[in-house]
């Protein structure tokens, strides 16, 4: 692992880049389903072996380890980022978005003790993982690892069940998964879009808010930066 470039809000944190884990797949099994608060008694059902995940679980949520940072560069500059934070008695999963213009980032939600979310409706979702980033931008390029990465933050009354679910095995499969173990565990994680929040538009900005109470995007995403950079990022959002 190599050292990770600053970021507003950790300065005081030794970032390590955390992408090199993107190849094995006992990360996307810790990364998915410990980050939901899901215990993993047999990762062999998913194509996994139980000494690789017991040592991916202590690699991420061992309280000596350096932070750990993975990025999804996107459109217009912008970076949603996973942040792996260990300390002494907690640990947390940071879900962010970021810009280098802006010397702050937006909040997308947090796994952890006092965790929040969700952060990211479907349509944006999809659009972060098949958008492409800045030529030469640092982090995950691949489309099935962009999109597990994020999809813990997603919450989304609105997600095609059908389709999510689709999307979700194939994802899974993609990065090593047993394919006879992707269709339940694709539902899994989607849980019951019926009881997922929604997303609007309001006058005051061109960035969609959400109605759940624990989401950090009651307000809109990057409160605080101007109004031509929420139009920017707004557009990065959809795909645009």
């Amino acid at each position: 692992m190599t050292a990770a470039p600053h970021l507003p809000g950790f300065e005081d944190d030794e970032l390590l880049a955390g992408e090199d884990l993107a190849s094995e797949p006992a990360f996307w099994l810790a990364h998915l389903l410990l980050a939901l608060g899901h215990d993993v008694e047999e990762p062999e059902a998913y194509g996994i072996a139980r000494d690789a995940y017991d040592a991916m679980v202590e690699r991420l949520f061992v309280t000596e380890t350096p932070t750990l940072l993975l990025r999804v560069p996107f459109r217009h500059g912008h970076t949603a980022c996973v942040v792996y934070q260990n300390f002494e008695d907690e640990c947390d999963t940071d879900f962010l978005v970021h810009h280098p213009a802006w010397g702050r980032f937006g909040f997308l939600g947090q796994f952890g003790p006092h965790g929040s979310g969700p952060g990211l409706s479907w349509p944006e979702l999809v659009n972060l993982a098949r958008s492409e980033g800045d030529p030469g931008a640092e982090g995950l390029q691949d489309h099935a690892q962009r999109f597990l990465l994020l999809l813990p933050a997603l919450g989304d009354a609105d997600t095609p069940v059908e389709e999510a679910r689709r999307t979700v095995a194939e994802a899974l499969t993609a990065v090593g998964f047993r394919p006879d173990s992707v269709g339940e565990l694709a539902a899994q994680l989607l849980g019951d879009p019926e009881h997922q929040p929604r997303w609007c538009l309001t006058p005051d900005s061109p960035i969609p808010i959400c109605s759940s109470d624990y989401s950090p995007r009651q307000i809109p995403l990057a409160l605080g930066i101007t109004e031509a950079q929420a139009r920017t990022l707004a557009e990065a959002l959809r795909g645009h």
